[in-house]
């Protein structure tokens, strides 16, 4: 979804199947951007970013950002990281394998909580409701700025802009 949202946001053409993946390119601020639409099963994810990491000029630690659910995060929060582990998700892991790092950013966003009574693949595998879809809808414009801000500022930038804590009330 958010993928789609950022190929019209910036113009891009429609996603074309190229290997195991469906790509939009074009360019944000005179960069160019590739948008990956991996077609493998989720924990072969990283079969999509293999070929850019034969690049010398690829640096995964300055040119990858993934997206990815992520269901220990509340529905409608997101978080932006630079590096770090894998945390158990079997797409990020793939893509560890393939980049043969941990250090490449990436932008988890919440779709929990789980609920204790069901398993995890049964529950990532579910369609979302019409209100969950209406709040993931809703955090499309903050997420295309995140994105568009790790683009253009890099992921420094991006976090300390879009990392905020909820206020407490009270």
């Amino acid at each position: 979804m958010l993928a789609d949202a950022l190929a019209a946001a910036w113009d891009f053409g429609a996603f074309r199947r190229s290997g195991p993946a469906r790509v939009s390119r074009g360019t944000v601020d005179g960069t160019p951007v590739q948008l990956l639409k991996p077609q493998t099963f989720m924990n072969r994810s990283g079969g999509a970013v293999r070929h850019l990491v034969a690049d010398p000029e690829f640096d995964a630690r300055r040119d990858l950002l993934i997206l990815v659910d992520e269901a220990a995060l509340p529905l409608g929060t997101y978080r932006l990281r630079a590096r770090g582990s894998n945390g158990g998700h079997r797409g990020l892991e793939s893509v560890e394998t393939a980049v043969g790092s941990r250090e490449y950013a990436r932008l988890r966003i919440g779709v929990g909580p789980q609920p204790a009574t069901q398993l995890m693949e049964d529950y990532v595998l579910e369609e979302f409701t019409g209100e969950e879809l209406a709040a993931l809808r809703d955090l499309l414009p903050a997420l295309c700025d995140a994105v568009t801000c790790w683009v253009t500022e890099g992921i420094e930038v991006a976090m300390n802009r879009f990392n905020r804590r909820p206020r407490l009330t009270g």
